[in-house]
């Protein structure tokens, strides 16, 4: 049977987060602003940012506001920040965001190692966030980030059942969408076609983003599995940097050129330009020195031809 397939896909660059967040060394906001500019230039047109989180507790993240200023300049681009209580929301509008990702995680274990709080007291913030927003007149949007949606380091398995009732919970807190994301790594391309399936035919177009991480070499496979359920938008980071601190040997995030690369080869529009990518991968890793980057396209090229024929002889 033939392979049914969107025409075009966001891949959303959160390598400036989810990526430097985790990493021991902290990058002038000069070579953020490049990393961020250069992006926009290879046609990325979704960028996280930076989080709004206390210096002290993460110190990589300490110029998210200058990196939200240096972005809104760049034209057709939407900024996106991590916020993970309301002071960090506050923040975010008034830096002028155009999307705050708050990160709910559905294990209970998760939820209070990495928040402080359960996943329905991280519910009950988000109402109150809605409400912040709706009072303060921007337009910024929610985006309720369901993490460990597929298992968990530290409570183990998470039952689809609770993912769904909390992706519910935070839409009738008045999130605008949703995402879920396999936070550490445990998701096969079977776990990720049932549990999105679920999750449109609750959320609809409401659901917005799929994040997977490639702590077992799965990254693309499950995004590929999510692409086939409706989902045409993904969380990528360049070089496959960050993880999760509590996912020991995690190997990081989807490599953004691997899965750009991998969506075009197949027909599904990017808008990016694959060696524009490979060029500001090999820019940062010379920034990041032994910092571990991760991928293949960096090691075996672009190839020569690329067959879009999504034709299958049946």
């Amino acid at each position: 049977m033939p392979l049914v397939l969107p025409s075009s896909a966001i891949v959303r660059e959160v390598g400036l987060r989810d990526g430097l967040q985790s990493l021991p060394r902290t990058l002038p906001t000069e070579l953020k602003q490049r990393w961020i500019r250069a992006a926009h230039d290879a046609g990325q047109r979704e960028i996280e940012v930076g989080s709004f989180v206390p210096a002290r507790l993460l110190p990589q993240m300490a110029d998210t506001g200058a990196l939200v200023a240096y972005a809104r300049t760049l034209p057709g681009l939407s900024v996106s920040v991590l916020v993970p209580n309301e002071q960090g929301a506050e923040r975010a509008l008034d830096a002028g965001a155009h999307l705050m990702l708050v990160p709910l995680s559905a294990s209970h274990a998760h939820s209070l190692a990495n928040l402080r709080k359960t996943p329905d007291e991280v519910v009950a913030m988000v109402g109150q966030i809605r409400a912040r927003r709706d009072a303060s007149g921007s337009r910024a949007l929610i985006e309720g980030g369901v993490g460990t949606a597929f298992g968990c380091t530290l409570q183990g398995r998470v039952a689809p059942g609770e993912v769904l009732r909390l992706m519910q919970a935070l839409l009738d807190a008045g999130a605008d969408r949703v995402s879920l994301a396999d936070t550490v790594g445990q998701a096969n391309p079977a776990s990720v076609y049932r549990l999105f399936e679920s999750a449109r035919a609750i959320a609809g177009d409401r659901l917005c983003c799929a994040h997977f991480h490639d702590t077992r070499g799965l990254a693309l496979a499950n995004a590929l599995a999510a692409l086939q359920t409706g989902v045409n938008r993904f969380d990528a980071s360049l070089g496959g940097i960050g993880g999760c601190p509590y996912a020991p040997g995690a190997s990081g995030n989807a490599a953004t050129e691997d899965l750009v690369h991998m969506l075009q080869s197949m027909g599904v529009a990017t808008g990016q330009d694959t060696a524009a990518l490979l060029a500001l991968r090999a820019e940062l890793q010379s920034r990041l020195g032994d910092t571990p980057m991760h991928g293949s396209l960096w090691r075996a090229g672009l190839p020569r031809r690329i067959d879009t024929d999504l034709e299958i002889p049946t």
